[in-house]
């Protein structure tokens, strides 16, 4: 099993904790940012592929920002992986 701990850039949420076993992920905590629409999101992906978590997050724009809490957890996915 691997923790990773993810600085998200741009958003609101100030830290991104998720547990990967293999390609399957296991756990997904945000801290800061929108409460319900990250912890829909964890909910959401709990099980999931992370290849399918990053195909699906990847480009989520909020807003007029570049990038949102789902794409930074694409990204938070991408570089440790």
């Amino acid at each position: 099993m691997k923790k990773i701990v993810y600085s998200p850039k741009g958003v609101c949420s100030r830290q991104i904790e998720l547990e990967v076993d293999g390609d399957e992920i296991v756990s997904c905590k945000f801290i800061g940012g929108c409460s319900g629409n990250t912890q829909g999101v964890c909910a959401l992906i709990k099980g999931m592929k992370v290849n399918e978590a990053i195909s699906r997050l990847e480009g989520i724009r909020c807003g007029f920002r570049p990038t949102s809490c789902p794409d930074q957890l694409a990204k938070a996915l991408k570089e440790n992986i």
